[in-house]
């Protein structure tokens, strides 16, 4: 007779998995974790976005900034693996995402760039000329 137990086989990995989709909730700063990772700053002349999306082309993210809000979007394929392979893990995300910025008011979204060069989206957003700081000389 084969004993099967009230909980998965492994508990941990269930655990974590878990933990993994509750990571997605706010955090202190008031961002959310998700597809693709990113890093957000800003300079006095800019606001600079780099998005992490490996394994795909240029032409299949979308960029787009509409009412101070950049939104970056596409599809990720499923990565295929051996046919009758088994799957241990599978970490790779694969479907659709979007993310979404919103940007300061004093943004320019006509000065805007968007480059992509191994699997990193960096947009690069301008800031409007009398927003950017400027040094008064005194006479």
């Amino acid at each position: 007779m084969l004993y099967r137990g009230f909980f998965p086989r492994d508990l941990f990995a269930e655990l974590e998995r878990l933990q993994h989709e509750f990571d997605g909730s706010p955090n202190i700063r008031g961002t959310t974790r998700g597809y693709p990772a990113m890093n957000v700053g800003t300079t006095p002349k800019s606001v600079e976005v780099y998005a992490f999306v490996p394994g795909m082309t240029p032409e299949e993210i979308e960029v787009q900034i509409e009412k101070g809000v950049l939104t970056i979007s596409g599809e990720r394929k499923d990565t295929p693996l051996p046919e009758r392979a088994t799957v241990h893990i599978d970490e790779c995300f694969s479907g659709r995402f979007r993310r979404v910025v919103s940007l300061p008011d004093d943004i320019d979204p006509n000065s805007s760039t968007a480059s992509y060069r191994d699997g990193v989206l960096h947009v690069s957003v301008a800031r409007k000329e009398a927003a950017q700081p400027r040094r008064i000389s005194i006479h």
